[in-house]
């Protein structure tokens, strides 16, 4: 029953994600004839997807013989539709819906782990001082995702419960900044960039998941693209790590309009965007794992709890 259902609303986001006029973005560079098999990926609009922006505007993808189209979203929704559906071969995600996918009999592989960050903020014109000050008021998320996780994880971490607050699902990313922005919501659980762009616009910032070690954020493929893609993935992630050792490297004021025109951020992120340090990938903890797993069961959203070796597996790192 669960498949079923599984499989139905990811046809459902589908149909309603196609003819939205999001145009694949291409290399800047041609890979050479009879290179690796190319990959499609889907980003969200958020700082875990700009080392791939960099790494296809600096031409790393191409230097290391591998095509990599990149294919943007605006909801966890749609994006997992085109995954499920054959349309991508990964994308930046989470362990939730790595979880999600094996449990709905879609077979997906963790492949590292991913350095965005997501920030409770309260919206203008609220007087909240602290998480505490908010209790009983509306908050937005997405349901299921990685934004309620992070949500009830702040919550716990405050001493409240996961009903502290009344959620408010609005799965768009962008239609929950302009609430927030506009005083039309409390408060809101927002990925990097559009939470420094919330503050920047008046609304302010309470706690994230970097203060609390938080970090459930991860890079996924199907099993058929880790299987028969190998190399693709191995030099996805050599030209990843050029990409992070670029943006380590260089002055912001020489990448920053690149990133946010490329990453199809508002334009006011020039300003406020704050992006991480970023790493070299790398694996994700296995008590990240064991908090998401302890999450969905007591959620009940999940029958069967995956362990860090149902899902992980670190054959493509460099």
């Amino acid at each position: 029953m669960l498949k079923k259902w599984f499989l139905l609303l990811c046809a459902m986001a589908l149909v309603l994600s196609v003819g939205c006029g999001k145009e694949p973005a291409k290399q800047d560079a041609p890979v050479q004839k009879g290179a690796k098999p190319a990959l499609a990926v889907g980003l969200m609009p958020d700082t875990d997807s700009v080392p791939f922006i960099v790494a296809r505007e600096k031409g790393y993808f191409a230097e290391e013989g591998v095509e990599v189209t990149l294919h943007p979203f605006k909801s966890a929704m749609d994006r997992d539709a085109a995954l499920q559906s054959g349309q991508l071969d990964g994308a930046v995600s989470d362990l939730l819906a790595a979880a999600f996918a094996k449990a709905g009999g879609f077979d997906v592989r963790v492949t590292s782990s991913t350095d965005g960050a997501y920030q409770m903020i309260a919206g203008k014109g609220n007087e909240a001082k602290d998480v505490h000050s908010l209790a009983g008021a509306d908050i937005a998320v997405s349901r299921n995702t990685i934004i309620e996780y992070v949500t009830d994880r702040i919550l716990r971490e405050n001493g409240m419960a996961s009903d502290a607050l009344q959620k408010v699902s609005i799965p768009q990313i962008p239609a929950r900044l302009e609430m927030l922005q506009n005083g039309k919501l409390p408060a809101a659980t927002l990925p990097e960039p559009m939470a420094s762009i919330a503050v920047a616009n008046g609304c302010k910032f309470l706690t994230g998941s970097g203060e609390l070690g938080i970090n459930p954020g991860v890079m996924l493929f199907s099993a058929k693209a880790a299987e028969e893609k190998k190399e693709s993935l191995k030099a996805m992630y050599r030209a990843y790590n050029k990409a992070v050792e670029y943006l380590k490297k260089t002055p912001r004021e020489e990448y920053i309009r690149m990133v946010v025109e490329k990453s199809g951020f508002p334009a006011a992120a020039k300003d406020a965007l704050q992006l991480p340090d970023y790493r070299a990938v790398a694996l994700p903890k296995e008590s990240d794992v064991t908090e998401v797993m302890r999450w969905l069961k007591e959620k009940d959203l999940i029958k069967q709890e995956y362990t860090y070796q149902n899902l992980v597996v670190g054959d493509f790192l460099p």
